[in-house]
C-alpha cells in the first residue's frame, strides 16, 4: 500500500519538482525553495559544472547518491576511496575544472588524504564532499565513524568548510568551488552532518561574486625595466600556473628571444616542438639541452612555478644573475633562489601586461639561438636512442615509442617510478595538459585513478598510463573500473619484480638494497580475472606491433612490460646525489664511507 500511494505521489510530483528543479537553475544561478539538503547540494554541483563524481557511498551519504541519480549528476563508484581522489585529481588536470569526491566519514576520510595531500602540493583543485556524524537533538554518542573529520582534513586542504545548517549547503558547495580554483588551486574539503541531507531547508543562495587576481604594478614595472636591457640574455622558466596560458607564453619567448624550460608539472605549457622549447628544469637534473640554453643565461623570469625540491633535483637549480620569480601566491616567490623581483601576479595577467608592453623589451630575431637548441635536441636524441637492455626491454626506447604511436592531444599519466624522470625528458609535448605526474607528493600508485578520472570526463580522447609494477600493487584493482565503466585506458606496467626507484637510491649508498624486492606476478591471469584485455610485450622486436594492437583496441588493455635497465643513467638521481653528498657533514661522509669500504669485501651481499 506504502509503495503504491508513494509511486502516486511521485508520478504527480515529478514533472512539477523537474520543472521547478530547472527553474531555479535557469534564474541566473539562483537556489531558492524548499528542498532537502541533498537536493540543495547536487543543484549547486550542476550548476557549477560538475562533470562525474568519484566516491563509494555509504549509509550517511545514501540519501545524496540516490539525489545524484534523480537529478542526473554523473557519479563513478571507485574501488577504495584513494583511488577517489586521484580520479578527482586526474580530471582537474586534464580539464581545468575542479574535480569532485564524495566520501563518508571515518575510513572514507582517512582513504583519501594521501590524494588531497598530492593535489595540495601539485596545486590541483578539487572539492572534497564528505559526509559527517549527525548532529542536533536527536544525535546520540559514540556514532560510527566519529573521528574529527574536519581537523583531519585541513593539513591537506586549503580550506575546511564545515556545514551546520542545511540551507547554508549552496553557499559552501559555491564557496569550495571558488576557492579550490582560485589563487593558487587546490583542495577544499565540505563536511555536511548526514542528517542535514535528508532534513528539508528553504534555500536562498545566489551566485558568488568573483574574486579578483593579485597583480603587483610596482614590481611588474621594475620587472620590465629589467627586461628592456638588452645587454641581458633571458631565459624563461614556466610551471603549473602558465598551463592555462600556453599561447601567450610562446608569444613572450618569441618577444624576448628566450629559452623556454619547464617545470615537471609544467611540462606542456610550453609546446616542446616549438623552436625555444628546450625541455624541462635547467639544471644538471634536467634535459641536457635546458642545461646547456640557460648556461648563458643572465636573467630567468620564472612565471607560475616554484622551486621545489623534484623540480629543481634537491634545489640544485643554478643562480643566475637575476631572477625575476611571478606567482600568484605569495608565499611561494623568493622561498629557495636569490630572487631581484618578487612579483606577486596572476601568471596570465603578468604575461598579457608584458605582451602589451611588447614594443619596449622586444630583442631583435636571433638565428643562432633556434639553431643551438635544434642541436642541442638532436645530440639529446642521440643519446636517448642508445640502447642498454639486454634482456626485456629498454625502457627509453619504450616510451619514445610510444610517444611516436600515441596521437597529440593524448593525455599520459606517469606514476612514480624511476622512468618518470626518462619520461619527463623524452615523451615530447605538444599541447597543454597532455603529460602529467604527481610531482611534490610522489604518491604512489596515483596515475592509475588519475588517468580513469581524465578518461571519464575527457570521453574520446586517448589515455595511457606508465607505471611500475610496485605502484601497480597499489591501485591495480582500479582495473575492475575501467572494465565495468568501459573506460578504454590504456596500462602499461613496467615490470622489473622490484622498487627499482629504491634500489637505485640505496645501491650507491650501502652496497646493498632493503626491501625493495617484489613478489612475481600472473598479470595474464589477473587481466583474465578481472576480464581486461591483456598484451605482453617481451622484446624491442615486437615493441611496435603490440603496442599498436593494444592502442587500437577500443576497451582497457592491461600491458606487461618485462624491463631492464642495465647502466642508463638517471640525470636526476646522478644530480641529487652529488648534490646531497656534497652537503654531509664530515662526519656523516666518514660514517658514509667507512660502511661501504667494509662492506665492499662482502661479494655477496643480502638483498631483499
Amino acid at each position: 500500500m506504502l509503495k503504491v500511494a508513494g509511486a502516486a505521489g511521485v508520478m504527480s510530483a515529478f514533472p512539477a519538482a523537474e520543472a521547478e528543479a530547472g527553474l531555479r537553475r535557469a534564474r541566473q544561478g539562483w537556489i531558492r525553495g524548499q528542498m532537502t539538503g541533498a537536493e540543495a547540494l547536487v543543484e549547486a554541483l550542476l550548476q557549477e559544472g560538475t562533470g562525474c563524481v568519484f566516491g563509494i557511498p555509504g549509509a550517511q551519504e545514501n540519501e545524496l547518491w540516490d539525489t545524484f541519480k534523480t537529478k542526473g549528476l554523473p557519479y563513478l563508484l571507485v574501488t577504495h576511496e584513494f583511488s577517489a581522489s586521484g580520479m578527482a585529481d586526474g580530471a582537474a588536470r586534464a580539464t581545468g575544472h575542479p574535480g569532485v569526491l564524495c566520501v563518508v566519514p571515518g575510513p572514507g576520510v582517512t582513504n583519501i588524504l594521501t590524494g588531497l595531500g598530492e593535489a595540495l602540493l601539485d596545486s590541483v583543485p578539487i572539492v572534497a564532499i564528505v559526509g559527517d556524524v549527525g548532529i542536533g537533538n536527536h544525535a546520540r554518542a559514540f556514532q560510527v565513524h566519529a573521528l574529527p573529520q574536519a581537523q583531519m582534513l585541513q593539513p591537506v586542504c586549503k580550506r575546511v568548510l564545515q556545514v551546520q545548517n542545511g540551507c547554508d549547503i549552496p553557499f559552501a558547495i559555491r564557496q569550495a568551488f571558488q576557492i579550490a580554483a582560485g589563487g593558487e588551486p587546490g583542495p577544499v574539503a565540505v563536511v555536511v552532518p548526514y542528517n542535514l541531507f535528508i532534513e528539508t531547508h528553504r534555500c536562498n543562495s545566489g551566485p558568488l561574486e568573483p574574486m579578483s587576481l593579485p597583480f603587483d604594478v610596482q614590481a611588474f614595472r621594475a620587472a620590465i625595466n629589467l627586461l628592456c636591457d638588452r645587454r641581458l640574455r633571458v631565459g624563461i622558466y614556466a610551471g603549473w600556473g602558465c598551463m592555462n596560458y600556453s599561447d601567450s607564453l610562446v608569444r613572450l619567448a618569441e618577444t624576448l628571444q628566450s629559452p623556454v624550460a619547464t617545470s615537471m608539472a609544467g611540462k606542456g605549457a610550453m609546446p616542446e616542438t616549438h623552436p625555444l622549447a628546450v625541455g624541462w628544469g635547467y639544471g644538471a637534473h634536467a634535459t641536457r639541452t635546458a642545461e646547456q640554453a640557460f648556461s648563458n643565461v643572465d636573467v630567468v623570469l620564472a612565471l607560475g612555478v616554484k622551486y621545489s625540491e623534484v623540480s629543481t633535483g634537491f634545489y640544485g637549480q643554478p643562480s643566475k644573475r637575476h631572477l625575476i620569480h611571478v606567482d600568484i601566491q605569495r608565499e611561494n616567490i623568493g622561498r629557495v633562489m636569490p630572487t631581484t623581483h618578487c612579483v606577486h601576479a596572476d601568471a596570465g595577467l603578468f604575461l598579457t601586461h608584458a605582451l602589451a608592453e611588447s614594443d619596449t623589451i622586444r630583442r631583435a630575431p636571433d638565428a643562432r639561438l633556434p639553431d643551438f637548441i635544434r642541436s642541442r635536441k638532436r645530440e639529446e636524441t642521440r643519446l636517448n636512442e642508445e640502447i642498454f637492455a639486454r634482456c626485456g626491454v629498454d625502457p627509453m626506447l619504450f616510451l619514445r615509442t610510444l610517444r611516436c604511436m600515441t596521437r597529440q592531444d593524448a593525455m599520459a599519466f606517469v606514476d612514480v617510478t624511476v622512468s618518470q624522470y626518462w619520461a619527463t625528458e623524452t615523451f615530447t609535448t605538444s599541447q597543454p595538459r597532455t603529460f602529467f605526474n604527481p610531482t611534490n607528493n610522489q604518491n604512489m600508485g596515483w596515475s592509475i585513478p588519475a588517468a580513469l578520472g581524465a578518461q571519464r570526463v575527457c570521453h574520446g580522447r586517448q589515455v595511457v598510463t606508465v607505471t611500475g609494477d610496485g605502484s601497480f600493487l597499489m591501485s591495480g584493482m582500479e582495473l575492475s573500473t575501467a572494465v565495468r565503466e568501459g573506460l578504454p585506458v590504456k596500462f602499461f606496467i613496467l615490470d622489473d619484480q622490484a622498487y627499482h626507484y629504491m634500489q637505485e637510491l640505496q645501491r650507491p649508498a650501502y652496497l646493498r638494497t632493503t626491501a625493495t624486492i617484489l613478489a612475481h606476478l600472473d598479470y595474464r591471469s589477473l587481466a583474465a580475472g578481472w576480464g581486461i584485455a591483456y598484451q605482453e610485450i617481451l622484446g624491442h622486436s615486437e615493441l611496435e606491433a603490440k603496442m599498436r594492437g593494444a592502442l587500437d583496441h577500443p576497451g582497457p588493455v592491461l600491458v606487461r612490460v618485462p624491463v631492464d635497465y642495465r647502466r642508463r643513467e638517471v640525470r636526476w638521481i646522478k644530480a641529487v646525489r652529488e648534490r646531497y653528498t656534497r652537503e654531509l657533514t664530515p662526519d656523516q661522509k666518514l660514517r658514509f664511507l667507512t660502511r661501504i669500504a667494509t662492506r665492499s669485501l662482502d661479494r655477496h651481499p643480502a638483498n631483499d
